[in-house]
């Protein structure tokens, strides 16, 4: 990977790469605690992206993804690790998602709510969490239900229980993990979206600089790079994303 002097200089203006991770979506990272450092995939790419442009990484962790993406907005951080959404895009750039996972709402076993299409209704409140790729979905999309937020997407279906709520929304294998941790529960049966976790970058950084980060994840993905990562964080239940022309084609935009 051959990066000219301007693109580096773009992406990391202050001489190191500074990445933003959200430990809010266990999928692409979490807390090792043996360690004291952050891990999973989206760390795996941080750490082969800053070797390939031979610069030392400074990992900016956060607990939920609406401050991941605050951090670089705000270019607090240069690169980070998030789902794609129209309202992020405000202001960053995003690559083609390296990764896709699936939305879904979890209720209570005795809840009469048996598929995705009765969650939008009058008197339905749903649970999730707060600036979340799925907080931003359903916020359009509902016309109905009424969404109420906890703090941070793990806190999601502790908050569900407490404040009463109808639904609880969010990444599939956290909902599933939070069930069988607390019984009682069941997941719908299918998805109600495809959360297409892409890398971004300030807007400000120009598009030769995303093109930059859009080529090294086009190439993580061919290289099986994402696929080995996922295989060593024992990541389940989510794809590694098509390459970028096939993601045009089923409509995954960047």
């Amino acid at each position: 990977m051959t990066v000219e002097p301007s693109i580096r200089s773009a992406l990391m203006p202050a001489g190191v790469l500074r990445a933003s991770i959200n430990l809010g979506n266990p999928i692409l990272a979490r807390w090792d605690a043996a360690r004291g450092q952050a891990a999973g995939v989206s760390v795996d790419l941080a750490a082969e992206l800053a070797r390939r442009l031979q610069a030392e990484l400074r990992l900016v962790v956060f607990d939920a993804a609406g401050k991941s993406v605050a951090a670089v907005s705000g270019e607090q951080a240069d690169i980070g690790f998030f789902a794609v959404d129209p309202l992020r895009g405000e202001g960053l750039l995003f690559t083609e998602p390296y990764i896709l996972i699936e939305g879904s709402y979890l209720v209570r076993e005795n809840s009469a709510i048996a598929a995705n299409e009765q969650v939008d209704a009058a008197g339905v409140r749903i649970m999730v969490g707060k600036g979340s790729a799925y907080d931003l979905y359903l916020t359009r999309e509902l016309k109905h239900a009424q969404i109420v937020r906890a703090d941070t997407s793990p806190a999601v279906v502790d908050e569900f229980l407490a404040q009463e709520a109808d639904v609880a929304a969010g990444v599939r294998q956290q909902l599933a993990s939070d069930a069988a941790r607390l019984k009682g529960l069941r997941l719908l049966p299918g998805r109600f979206m495809v959360i297409q976790q892409a890398m971004g970058t300030p807007r400000s950084r120009g598009i030769d600089a995303a093109d930059c980060l859009s080529a090294f994840v086009e190439e993580m993905k061919a290289s099986d790079f994402v696929a080995e990562a996922m295989a060593r964080h024992n990541i389940e239940g989510a794809a590694v994303a098509p390459p970028k022309d096939a993601c045009q084609a089923i409509g995954l935009p960047p």
